[in-house]
């Protein structure tokens, strides 16, 4: 574990910062968090906008080594990402805020943690256009049969043959099941290719649709039947769990493309599996019920469906997006201002 404060001197060539009224911030990152989340000049803003700023190699703690530190160092912010380890049950008085830099809190706090009043963030809206970018490439990859043909081609040396299929984008009826920001940024991006774009959320006002030339389905069995590319975005909820089944899946026309790079336990999955065996749809699969994909599912090797490892939030030279979001949370906490990307009990338990 390595710690430096900024209330002494930064590489002897900096003035030390010292802010009596501003927070200690315990920044336990790994080296490759930190140098893709805040480079360069982020890092240089965070010790500016702390009092102190103490920095731990999460490589180097376990749970209990980062409880013998957070009573130590009494830290009023944590800033954490995906090894951080778990915040033990009782953290001490000081600490008020959990500043996330990436998605789900839930290996890292509790909802009791939550609950008794701390406050926890997460990178929000900030990785909203890289995923809608990885939503554009499955359709598109889906579209052309990139998944077959690199199949074929690396291991059977295979050639198109006269009665080759693929598709444009160009024209088609495109819906969106869910219409967060990663959809309306995705409605941006659709744009040159003259789709009609349709989407079902009940909760989003029609002025909202309308800013983005988005058309109105009231219905899974409206949105499915009527669009021949289908984009998963929905929020995960009881309600909403498995609420997509083989009956939506086969409603899709040609040359029908489903998408999901929202939540994998929308889809009922063995609804999912039955119609990719049969090979009509073609499918460009980001995430999944289970993660990691079991080496052993039968969706492997499917010449129809196209797989990601749950890599469609920001590329590595885009985390400093939500380091950049991270930072104009800090600076809300420190101004007495409500950080965006609250995780209230309710999104905690939405979360995945």
């Amino acid at each position: 574990m390595s710690s430096s404060s900024l209330n002494t001197s930064t590489s002897g060539r900096r003035p030390s910062y010292s802010h009596p009224a501003r927070p200690h911030v315990l920044a336990v990152l790994t080296p490759q968090e930190q140098e893709h989340f805040l480079p360069g000049d982020a890092m240089r803003e965070l010790g500016e906008l702390a009092g102190t700023l103490t920095l731990a190699d999460s490589t180097k703690l376990d749970q209990d080594t980062l409880a013998e530190l957070l009573q130590k160092t009494h830290p009023d912010v944590l800033l954490a990402c995906w090894k951080t380890p778990p915040l033990p049950a009782e953290p001490p008085p000081s600490l008020r805020y959990v500043c996330y830099l990436a998605g789900s809190v839930r290996k890292l706090v509790t909802r009791r943690h939550v609950e008794n009043g701390l406050l926890v963030t997460t990178w929000g809206n900030s990785i909203s256009r890289t995923v809608a970018e990885c939503a554009l490439l499955l359709v598109l990859a889906c579209l052309r049969r990139v998944n077959g043909w690199t199949l074929d081609m690396h291991l059977r040396g295979a050639w198109k043959a006269p009665d080759f299929v693929t598709h444009s984008l160009f024209g088609r009826r495109v819906g969106l099941h869910g219409f967060g920001r990663i959809s309306q940024n995705l409605a941006e991006l659709l744009k040159p290719f003259d789709v009609q774009i349709s989407a079902l959320s009940p909760s989003v006002t029609d002025d909202l649709l309308a800013k983005h030339g988005v058309a109105r389905a009231t219905s899974l069995e409206e949105l499915f039947s009527g669009s021949e590319i289908i984009v998963e975005l929905a929020g995960l909820t009881p309600r909403s769990q498995h609420s997509v089944r083989e009956e939506h899946l086969r409603m899709i026309p040609e040359p029908g493309v489903f998408v999901n790079v929202g939540r994998g336990a929308i889809v009922e999955p063995e609804g999912l599996l039955r119609v990719a065996r049969e090979g009509r749809i073609q499918f460009g699969l980001d995430v999944h019920e289970v993660e990691p994909l079991p080496a052993d599912s039968p969706l492997r090797g499917m010449h129809n469906v196209m797989l990601l490892p749950h890599l469609g939030g920001p590329t590595i030279d885009r985390r400093r997006d939500a380091g950049a979001f991270a930072l104009e949370n800090l600076r809300a906490f420190i101004d007495g201002r409500t950080p965006d990307a609250l995780v209230s009990p309710q999104v905690y338990d939405s979360a995945s």
